[in-house]
């Protein structure tokens, strides 16, 4: 469905960027403007109340991580493109919207149609397509709203509506910090594998207090086996740090911005007692999930938030010690979802089978590497796993990359196409890439 046709010129002059970047790789020229263009052109809807509509590809809902990274490398542009910048803005402004109408769910429809999982057993409403609550549902739109501002110096769409949006999301992210006590969240689904509901008549997991905050499924969608999804945590302490700075310098609210600081030092704390192992290879490094009561998870998952995404987010340094004892066990055979295979090798998920790995791992992987050697493989293991179709897929299968799943996912072909635009150089303002290849 291609809801707009015009390239823009700001597009045009990314694309020839690759094309002067890679002058001799024909097909890594295609790739990035085929990916690069796909987002643009098949998956954007602009609405006349100034707001953009954005599904994820192949399903017709926006969920609100999705749509984020979807248009993220697009701010490139917009710092040169008014109306590229006004197209984003427009996705930040009905990411707010929907907040406001709920903050637990995680994927709306574009009209209170009634579309969706409207059988689930939770709080749901016509608008919401699902209402799987995941913190990184919250935290992506807080990040786009800021780099918007970062890349354009755009201020417009912190207005009253955004600050209601933080507001709840203090408000979820304060609950959630006490689940078991406060929180009247609950999610079931009936009939399904027990990745989609949860456990605990809708509760999940059991947890106690830590300063972290409770989610109740990954970005995947996949529920949490323990309640503190960690590298979610650390995502939303990072952008607790941007709504601090916009609270000071935009909207001059201390309050908000006291507020916001108080939540961030309390959830890095919790990181930091209850979040951190010492492995006896890899030494001290974090864990994926834990309870606060001794439970822990060692994984990673291909989605961002990760930890493998950790300096991308911002949490820390692309160099940090525990990061990369951390990134040293993700992509050793200790992870149980990295896969080796005859053609490539990287992260996967269990929300897909068994030995297949996801573009937007590989993608993450190159973009957080420190090594030159390491990123050129990535390229080339993503130029080789395209199975013939020229875009990215979610999941495929390590030893035959025709074999994958989502022919359409718009957010894997984001990923790529960013993580080639850093390689010319380019990253967007204000995130830590940029500061990673300006430095």
């Amino acid at each position: 469905m291609t809801v707009i046709k015009n390239t823009p010129t700001s597009l045009t002059k990314l694309i020839d960027r690759v094309k002067e970047t890679f002058p001799d790789d024909e097909k890594l020229q295609t790739m990035f403007e085929q990916c690069f263009l796909n987002t643009y052109e098949t998956t954007l809807k602009p609405k006349e109340d100034g707001t953009t509509f954005v599904i994820t590809g192949d399903i017709p809902a926006m969920w609100l991580r999705d749509s984020a990274a979807q248009v993220r490398p697009y701010l490139i542009a917009a710092e040169e493109d008014e109306e590229m910048a006004n197209l984003i803005e427009g996705v930040v402004r009905r990411q707010i919207r929907y907040i406001n109408e709920d903050p637990y769910a995680n994927a709306f429809n574009e009209e209170p149609n009634g579309n969706g999982y409207q059988s689930d057993q939770t709080d749901m409403k016509p608008i919401v397509w699902e209402r799987k609550y995941e913190i990184d549902s919250l935290c992506y739109p807080i990040q786009l709203s800021y780099l918007l501002w970062k890349s354009t110096g755009k201020t417009e769409h912190f207005d009253e509506s955004f600050v209601q949006a933080i507001k709840n999301i203090l408000h979820v992210w304060k609950t959630e910090q006490e689940h078991e006590e406060k929180s009247s969240y609950r999610f079931e689904r009936e009939n399904v594998r027990q990745s989609d509901t949860l456990i605990r008549d809708g509760r999940g997991s059991d947890t106690v207090r830590t300063g972290l905050t409770w989610s109740a499924f990954r970005p995947s969608d996949d529920a949490c086996l323990y309640g503190y999804l960690v590298p979610a945590n650390m995502f939303a302490a990072v952008v607790l740090g941007y709504v601090a700075e916009i609270g000071e310098k935009v909207l001059h609210n201390e309050e908000l911005k006291t507020e916001c600081e108080q939540l961030a030092s309390e959830i890095r704390m919790g990181i930091e007692h209850y979040a951190l192992l010492n492995h006896p290879v890899h030494q001290e490094m974090y864990v994926y999930e834990t309870d606060g009561k001794g439970g822990y998870h060692l994984m990673d998952d291909a989605n961002v938030p990760s930890l493998l995404s950790m300096p991308y987010l911002g949490w820390c340094d692309f160099e940090d010690k525990r990061y990369a004892n951390t990134r040293q066990f993700l992509l050793s055979r200790d992870n149980p979802y990295y896969y080796e295979g005859k053609v490539a090798s990287g992260i996967g998920s269990p929300h897909t089978p068994d030995h297949y790995i996801w573009h937007i791992a590989l993608a993450i992987q190159g973009m957080t590497s420190i090594e030159e050697d390491e990123r050129k493989q990535i390229l080339e293991v993503m130029k080789e796993s395209e199975g013939g179709t020229g875009f990215m897929h979610e999941g495929f299968n390590t030893d035959d990359p025709g074999e994958f799943t989502r022919d359409w996912f718009s957010w894997a072909n984001s990923m790529f196409s960013e993580f080639v635009l850093s390689l010319c150089g380019l990253a967007v303002k204000g995130s830590p890439l940029h500061k990673k290849i300006n430095c």
